[in-house]
């Protein structure tokens, strides 16, 4: 079971969300839980996404401090 919780446990919660909620309600309650959910990963997956893409830039940046580097050292 997720979280370590049994069969009575989940039970029990889910009873005591449909009484806070009621029956109508508790669908609505489920979809946004869930639109949030969605929302959340997606966000996540484009913070990897970019953290990728800036990995992948960053090599550029260093080849060309990396190429102006020995230049300047022959000028001294």
């Amino acid at each position: 079971m997720p979280l370590g919780l049994g069969g009575q446990e989940l039970f029990i919660i889910l009873f005591l969300a449909l009484l806070i909620f009621g029956a109508k309600r508790l669908p609505e309650v489920g979809a946004g839980l869930g639109k949030g959910i969605k929302s959340f990963k997606q966000s996540l997956k484009e913070a990897d996404v970019s953290e990728e893409v800036q990995k992948l830039e960053e090599p550029k940046k260093t080849d060309s401090t990396s190429e102006s580097a020995p230049t300047e050292a022959k000028k001294v």
